[in-house]
């Protein structure tokens, strides 16, 4: 139906995409009723930042009300960790609050994404949200859908996730990856010291090998993804040593090359190129589809 000549349209705000109720259904919690999310991945500093917050609290009060859910007598945290920290400094005693009723899988969703918002997000925080999200949409995914495939004409987790996100489903992976690393390699993540890709391929090495690597980071310098590479694809597992591995990034010695090899008969390849095409004519299409792949993993 068409809106009538001076109808006031209303907009949708934040709140209401995100499924908060509104402000009336607001009540003051005691600060000391509300417990930390579970694993949550966000971390709550006492920056530059905390304090500019404390000092709006302390001058205005807490504008935006917190979102908890009940548990038992107490209240877990949902969304508002640095408001609820800023306002234990202030001296608040209490702080607005919006209790919601959520699932486990319907919490984590709602807890990631409303953090995500935030202008500053680091690698660690963004590895561990999004592992807890993919992992809870999987499990929603499998419930809501136990007969049939994630795959096909619903979008995979991961590819939902990804969009989401506002990320490359290969950028979402490689964040999850970081996972896998030891506190001190994801702490020169963070601080910007160890690149992105650098740090996935350390993160399939043993967490022994990977104090190898902080080790060598701290002594001597950061190395090149092509140099953590070369050590990963040359030894097999348990061939590697300390020394090894400082013989290779110092160029004492090289990493052994790969032994595996890749072949393909003629007889598959005929399937695909015609029989008059020479091979260098093939061998150029197949290098230039596996650059295109490249790129595309990249994304």
């Amino acid at each position: 139906m068409a809106s009538r000549v001076g109808q006031k349209i209303q907009m949708t705000s934040i709140d209401e995409l995100l499924g908060v109720p509104s402000t009336e259904g607001t009540s003051d919690i005691d600060v000391m009723m509300i417990f930390p999310f579970k694993n949550h991945p966000f971390k709550v500093l006492d920056d530059e930042k905390m304090d500019e917050l404390v000092d709006s609290i302390k001058m205005n009060g807490v504008l935006t009300p917190v979102i908890v859910r009940p548990d038992g007598d107490r209240y877990e945290m949902i969304s508002g960790h640095r408001r609820l920290h800023a306002a234990k400094r202030a001296g608040l005693r209490k702080i607005p609050a919006i209790v919601k009723e959520m699932q486990d899988d319907d919490a984590i969703i709602f807890m990631v994404d409303s953090n995500l918002q935030r202008e500053e997000i680091l690698p660690s925080e963004k590895a561990f949200s999004y592992k807890m999200k993919l992992d809870a949409m999987k499990r929603q995914g499998a419930r809501k859908d136990l007969t049939s495939s994630l795959v096909g004409t619903k979008l995979r987790s991961d590819e939902e996730l990804a969009q989401k996100a506002g990320e490359s489903k290969n950028s979402i992976h490689r964040y999850i990856r970081l996972t896998e690393l030891i506190p001190e390699l994801l702490d020169l993540v963070d601080d910007k010291d160890l690149p992105l890709y650098t740090a996935v391929e350390m993160s399939y090495f043993a967490r022994e090998i990977q104090k190898w690597f902080y080790e060598y980071c701290n002594e001597n310098r950061i190395p090149k993804w092509n140099e953590v590479a070369a050590i990963r694809n040359g030894f097999k597992q348990g061939e590697l040593t300390q020394q090894k591995l400082i013989d290779v990034l110092n160029g004492n010695m090289e990493a052994p090359s790969d032994p595996k090899k890749l072949t393909f008969t003629e007889r598959k390849l005929n399937k695909y190129f015609p029989a008059y095409m020479s091979l260098k004519e093939r061998e150029d299409i197949i290098i230039s589809l596996l650059e295109k792949w490249k790129l595309e993993q990249e994304q």
